[in-house]
């Protein structure tokens, strides 16, 4: 089955999560929020029904995923059903893109960084957020991955993965943001990518 067959057939799983989870959901959205500060023309690659372009202001949208693309144009987004390998917009179209737990599901994680970094204009940026592969949220994942319907088919990611792989594109002046913590304060936000599950890595484009 393939990774865009796994989120039509149980697209209805997937927004139970973030009902079921909602002080996660609510602290990711925060974590990302305080990362996009400047104003201007958003594409989130990946975005499922829209439970993040939504309340982050983004507008247009990226999704193979039919069922999900639906749930998304219907809060008012406009999606593109397409690959983050291969998108459909000319060079230096946005002022930003965002990635959330979107890289972990993709064939070809390099390429579709680097499509990021072409639609992207000089000066912007892009944000990925993962689950840390390293991290004890992230360590749970990969232990029940062959039980999971959506990550079975996932590949996991560290931070300094990610920076790489963003780095091999272009992007430089890395910031790190993290939440979901192991203690009794976990849905916190911080600086850095020490200790905090979901980690939001933001790369700038610079001309």
């Amino acid at each position: 089955m393939s990774k865009a067959n796994i989120f039509n057939q149980h697209h209805e799983q997937y927004d139970e999560w973030f009902q079921k989870h909602h002080d996660m959901y609510r602290a990711e959205l925060t974590a990302l929020k305080s990362m996009i500060v400047m104003h201007g023309a958003g594409l989130e690659i990946g975005v499922g029904s829209g439970k993040f372009a939504v309340p982050l202001g983004i507008t247009t949208g990226v999704e193979p995923s039919v069922e999900m693309a639906k749930k998304a144009a219907r809060q008012g987004i406009e999606v593109y059903n397409a690959v983050a390998e291969q998108l459909p917009f000319n060079n230096d179209t946005f002022d930003f893109a965002i990635m959330v737990t979107t890289l972990c599901f993709v064939d070809d994680p390099q390429k579709s960084i680097c499509e990021a970094y072409r639609v992207i204009k000089p000066d912007g940026f892009c944000i990925i957020a993962i689950v840390d592969k390293d991290s004890n949220l992230g360590k749970q994942y990969l232990k029940t991955k062959a039980e999971s319907t959506f990550y079975k088919e996932a590949n996991f990611f560290s931070t300094s993965e990610i920076v790489n792989l963003m780095t091999n594109a272009g992007y430089s002046n890395f910031q790190f943001k993290q939440t979901l913590f192991d203690d009794e304060n976990p849905f916190r936000i911080e600086d850095g990518y020490t200790g905090g599950s979901f980690v939001v890595i933001k790369g700038y484009k610079w001309d």
